[in-house]
């Protein structure tokens, strides 16, 4: 099952250190497996607020990014994003390709011990 690396990126200052981070990364991520699937660019936000910006990031399984994360080589740059850019990390396990949110649904119902509504689980996205 594939994992992320999730980054919200709120505020951030352009330094050398940031460019030095940005040029040693996927050195990091290469022996992992990990590979940059967004990167930053604006995004169209189409419901809330989205202040500033985000960075995916994908790995084959979760024990790869976690591995990743903790390795030396990304703990011996970390700091040259951390000291200028405010922001959050996660780790998440993703879905496989068989997920389909009405099973959740069901799930949710057998732990609410709420019935189901008119039109099942599948009914509204």
């Amino acid at each position: 099952m594939p994992a992320y690396g999730f980054a919200h990126l709120r505020s951030r200052r352009d330094h050398s250190d940031v460019v030095e981070y940005l040029e040693r990364i996927q050195a990091t991520l290469d022996p992992f497996g990990g590979r940059f699937v967004i990167h930053g660019p604006p995004a169209e936000v189409v419901e809330g607020s989205w202040p500033g910006s985000m960075v995916l990031i994908e790995f084959p399984g979760l024990a790869e990014a976690r591995a990743w994360y903790d390795s030396p080589a990304y703990r011996a740059i970390v700091h040259l994003r951390t000291d200028h850019i405010e922001g959050d990390l996660l780790l998440i396990e993703g879905v496989g390709p068989d997920y389909h949110p009405a099973e959740r649904a069901r799930k949710l119902q057998g732990a609410t011990g709420r019935p189901e509504k008119a039109g099942g689980p599948g009914a509204a996205p």
